[in-house]
């Protein structure tokens, strides 16, 4: 008998929800079952959302003159004083030298949590959330907490438990603006709220995820950073959810540091980012493209996206056993099982549900154990008629 060499426990304990509900429905396509894919938050998969032409030319523009070679380990020039223009326009004195640009907002968070963290420390990340923010924190012997987000409440920050849970070990404080699951956007006042909270800690930095920016439905989002004077704030962004180009694995941390109190871990940071040498160099063209030509293209993307999500509200309203309230921004639903002899085990519910009707979504214990539980995130990306297919077939399930 062969004896298996050991995975190391840090690895053997990643999960990925978005991704690993993909495992049982590649076996069902493998069957010849048509899988209805509500998983993935990637616009490309669905006809009407296409990657802008400009950016794809600036991309093969590139590649034609032979722009594949290693770039600059935080982001060439001409990108970071691009995004460095396009954070100054959203309130707060950024420069190309705040800016550095990774392969896309994933890799930024495990550069941050690589600098910041140590055994012991803490991670304080909204309830429910992007994964992520609690699969990676643990390779570096730290552990993320979770505050509430109030269900209740169009998933409003819940201010009081996030002081019963702040202490010295929390380096690092979350925002996900508009937040991924729920689609809430902060109000300003949730910010400032959030800020002057994070002032009684001199340790604890507010990481700022606006990677939804462009996807606000409410008027009303505002940057993190352009609210604080003097608690740090590092923004994340990039190219994959509002530019159309997933892909293209390009995002950004832009440093809000008015005293200076990061420097030393700013210097890790670039010695992480020049370790790993550089991001895809062609792909860094496309998107300076993006940022620095015409965006009239975003308004009929955004207009599509609110047509189907409004759709979909709609759709839920009138199917017994799940609601939804509407969300600010983003393009997803986090969808509640009102029915009691299915909510308790919502990823049970997934499964089924792929099982009998071939629909895939995302169960929402795996955004958050104890915030998300009883929920199912899905995508409104596809064309209605899709949507509308896919409804169909939960309602039947949820009638059998």
């Amino acid at each position: 008998m062969v004896e298996k060499i050991d995975v190391s426990a840090r690895a053997a304990a990643i999960e990925y929800a978005i991704r690993d509900v993909v495992v049982p429905a590649v076996e069902l396509e493998k069957e010849g079952h048509e899988i209805i894919r509500l998983n993935v938050g990637d616009p490309l998969a669905f006809e009407g959302l296409p990657t802008p032409s400009h950016m794809i030319s600036a991309y093969k523009q590139a590649l034609d003159r032979q722009d594949n070679g290693y770039g600059p380990s935080y982001g060439i020039p001409e990108l970071r004083q691009a995004i460095a223009d396009s954070e100054s326009r959203k309130g707060w004195a950024c420069t190309s030298d705040d800016v550095y640009v990774t392969h896309g907002v994933t890799e930024a968070l495990q550069i941050l949590f690589a600098a910041f963290l140590e055994s012991g420390d803490k991670v304080l990340a909204p309830g429910p959330h992007y994964p992520p923010y609690m699969a990676y924190p643990q390779m570096y012997g730290a552990e993320t907490i979770e505050y509430r987000l109030d269900p209740n409440d169009g998933w409003r920050i819940d201010f009081d438990d996030i002081e019963s849970k702040m202490d010295d070990n929390v380096r690092l404080l979350v925002l996900i603006n508009p937040n991924n699951p729920t689609g809430n956007v902060a109000s300003k006042e949730e910010i400032d709220s959030l800020i002057k909270l994070a002032q009684k800690w001199p340790r604890c930095t507010i990481i700022a995820d606006e990677i939804y920016d462009g996807l606000d439905f409410t008027g009303g989002l505002v940057s993190a950073a352009s609210c604080s004077e003097d608690v740090p704030v590092i923004v994340l962004n990039g190219v994959s959810k509002v530019y159309f180009a997933p892909g293209w694995r390009i995002g950004y941390m832009a440093w809000h540091d008015p005293n200076g109190i990061l420097d030393l871990v700013r210097d890790g940071v670039e010695r992480l980012l020049r370790s790993r040498l550089c991001a895809s160099t062609p792909a860094q063209f496309g998107y300076l493209a993006g940022l620095q030509d015409e965006s009239d293209w975003l308004q009929g993307h955004r207009e599509r996206i609110k047509k189907r999500l409004d759709h979909c509200i709609m759709r839920i309203s009138g199917i017994e056993g799940i609601e939804c309230q509407e969300p600010g921004g983003a393009f997803y639903l986090f969808v509640r099982i009102t029915r009691t002899d299915l909510s308790s085990d919502d990823k049970k519910f997934v499964l089924d549900l792929l099982h009998e009707r071939h629909v895939l979504v995302v169960h929402g214990s795996g955004f958050s154990p104890e915030y998300g539980s009883g929920h199912f995130r899905m995508v409104c990306l596809p064309p209605i008629e899709i949507l509308d297919e896919a409804f169909d077939r939960i309602s039947d399930f949820l009638g059998r």
